[in-house]
């Protein structure tokens, strides 16, 4: 029997967009996995147009890859790709923490995610580490100041996201929890010193670790 998701009562289309990106990131609906509208609008029991418009969102945010004429499918990621999206990463999150160092300012989001992901450190929990981590760099990002900056980084977000959520919790398993947590202090105490340079590596630092040990487990999963 096909199972049947229900939606929050708010926009239709968010409310499909947020379950569905939900389920990619943890892969309930796996990578290689097809997702047609046929599908979608059974599950959710909501019109094929609908359905249509949610998997072409969900395709422009980098979780869903489609040519022309062709069945959206949840992308995998091979090391040459990981290694790109890393680099791209660097490179807005390190312009990010350059702006936030010259200011002397840790935004209060960040630190606050940098709470929860002690506390998921402590419990052992990954799935709820990966959200706060993402959390995280997104708060950087976002203090920064820069509309184009955090434009930037919201158009590599949802393969971050998809990366995060197929290899991260696994990844994440690779090294002690403390690790990360650790890292993300260093960011954060070099920022609140002004040294611009301190923060930069340690960031550069904490991104080829996260780069290392996703790798590390795709390449294992191949």
């Amino acid at each position: 029997m096909t199972a049947e998701f229900s939606l929050a009562p708010s926009s239709l289309t968010d409310a499909l967009y947020d379950s569905l990106r939900l389920r990619i990131i943890n892969g309930e609906i796996a990578a290689g996995e097809k997702l047609t509208e046929a599908r979608v609008s059974s599950e959710y029991s909501v019109a094929r147009p609908t359905a249509k418009a949610c998997l072409e969102r969900l395709t422009a945010a980098g979780l869903l890859r489609r040519t022309a004429h062709k069945t959206a499918v949840v992308p995998t990621f091979g090391v040459e790709e990981l290694e790109d999206l890393f680099i791209a990463r660097e490179a807005v999150e390190k312009a990010a923490i350059e702006r936030l160092s010259t200011a002397r300012t840790v935004p209060q989001a960040a630190v606050h995610a940098q709470g929860a992901i002690e506390v998921a450190a402590e419990q052992l929990n990954f799935p709820d580490q990966v959200t706060a981590d993402i959390e995280f760099h997104s708060a950087l990002v976002d203090a920064a100041g820069s509309t184009r900056l955090a434009k930037m980084h919201s158009l590599i977000m949802g393969e971050v996201h998809l990366t995060m959520g197929q290899f991260q919790a696994q990844a994440h398993r690779a090294t002690s929890p403390g690790n990360v947590v650790g890292e993300h202090a260093a960011i954060m105490e070099a920022i609140e010193r002004g040294d611009t340079d301190g923060a930069a590596q340690a960031l550069v630092t904490h991104l080829e670790n996260a780069r290392d040990r996703l790798i590390a487990r795709a390449t294992k999963e191949q």
